[in-house]
């Protein structure tokens, strides 16, 4: 009995629960600015650091629809991600368009397109109205998602994900067909746009994210500190200022 508790514990320690997974998502998401700031992808470096960074966008859509599930108040869940949406909306248009406010598609970062994959997913969940009127209020929060990071797949990533939240042969399924457009498309407009098409060959990295979930990921949630629900929130505004602030340093 011994050896055989030995034997798990042994398969089991090097597994990461949802807070650990969270952070390494994190880290990923530094590396992947750090390389966007100062690495060109022109550069092994850079490809292979933002290969790193594709965890973060469609980990992140995960966790979220997974957290779906657990949330005891979705309405403050929500809030809390279009406070916070807003809030990255200055240092993200600074980082990103070098002045602010500024209007237009990719102003708010990544954030702004959890939270419309939370209401998409609360949507499709919890209105008692026709699933092609569904379908079409999915296609809508799609398109407002043009206004964040990760733009349509996040919300797809995340849908799909609460809906074959049961069956995982399925989910996964889905998770390969939208990241596999994402890449062919991000390396077509790169082939169109300048010949290049393997500047954007690291966006392939995606499939990492299936290999860390199923592998290393033991769906425990760790410990429930209010410290690991809100370092994301504000880690994620405060690491685009300061990497914006380098710049003039």
């Amino acid at each position: 009995m011994e050896n055989e508790d030995l034997q798990l514990n042994r398969r089991t320690h090097w597994k990461l629960n949802r807070n650990q997974l969270k952070y390494l998502l994190i880290i990923a998401m530094l590396v992947d600015h750090i390389a966007s700031a100062y690495v060109p992808t022109t550069r092994l470096l850079g490809q292979c650091m933002h290969v790193f960074g594709r965890l973060t966008g469609p980990g992140m859509a995960l966790l979220l629809a997974e957290g779906y599930q657990y949330t005891r108040n979705k309405k403050k869940y929500a809030i809390r991600l279009f406070v916070f949406s807003l809030i990255s909306w200055v240092p993200y248009s600074l980082r990103t368009f070098n002045r602010f406010p500024y209007f237009g598609l990719d102003m708010f970062g990544v954030i702004w397109t959890l939270f419309l994959a939370f209401i998409t997913i609360w949507m499709w969940d919890k209105l008692k109205i026709h699933k092609a009127i569904k379908v079409v209020l999915v296609v809508l929060f799609c398109a407002l998602s043009l206004f964040g990071d990760w733009s349509i797949f996040a919300v797809l990533w995340a849908h799909f994900a609460y809906i074959n939240r049961d069956n995982e042969k399925k989910k996964w399924i889905s998770f390969g067909i939208i990241a596999a457009v994402e890449s062919i498309l991000a390396m077509v407009f790169a082939g169109v746009s300048d010949g290049r098409f393997w500047l954007e060959a690291y966006q392939l990295g995606v499939v990492l994210v299936p290999i860390v979930f199923i592998f290393f990921y033991n769906r425990e949630p760790g410990s429930r500190h209010p410290f690991h629900k809100w370092f994301f929130y504000v880690f994620y505004p405060l690491h685009i200022l300061v990497l914006y602030l380098l710049r003039f340093l």
